[in-house]
């Protein structure tokens, strides 16, 4: 994603490394419920997603290890607990597909971004499944191996155009 493309979607944080330690399987857009002064931390960008995971629990989709920092300006009332666990809004039948596919076989949740849509906090989940070391680095020698022929493409087009002019 462009940083363009980002700012306006509301970009408020990313979890780069997961798409380099799972293969996302698919995606699916979740609402999240905030309390007190995380919102004004969401907005301002302090969120961390590096070790969040989800979890089907009781019915309801949980994220955990997400790290909201505490608002600055916020009064010991609006303080809250950065770590703790945050619900997350989806509906049933994607709850329940999720728990069951979670439950079948060697498949996790893992949020891959925050962001504002229309005012309203969601996070960008994905049913994943873990790569070993050996599949981390196919996927690099692949990435690598399209960034050469793009690259190549690139220069025999100009060659080309400077071959006709």
């Amino acid at each position: 994603m462009t940083a363009k493309a980002a700012a306006a979607r509301g970009l408020v944080a990313q979890n780069r490394r997961a798409r380099h330690d799972y293969d996302i399987l698919e995606t699916y857009e979740a609402g999240i419920v905030l309390v007190g002064s995380e919102v004004k931390s969401f907005r301002e960008g302090r969120v961390q997603l590096r070790d969040a995971f989800a979890r089907p629990e009781d019915g309801d989709v949980w994220v955990h290890g997400m790290h909201v920092s505490p608002y600055g300006y916020a009064t010991s009332f609006g303080m809250f607990d950065p770590d703790r666990p945050r619900k997350l809004l989806l509906h049933r039948r994607e709850i329940d597909e999720l728990t069951r596919k979670t439950r079948q076989g060697p498949l996790t949740l893992v949020p891959l971004s925050a962001y504002f849509k229309d005012g309203r906090a969601k996070i960008e989940l994905a049913l994943a499944r873990g790569r070993r070391e050996y599949d981390k680095r196919r996927a690099i020698a692949d990435r690598d191996a399209q960034m050469e022929a793009k690259r190549e493409i690139g220069a025999r087009r100009l060659r080309e155009s400077a071959r006709r002019a």
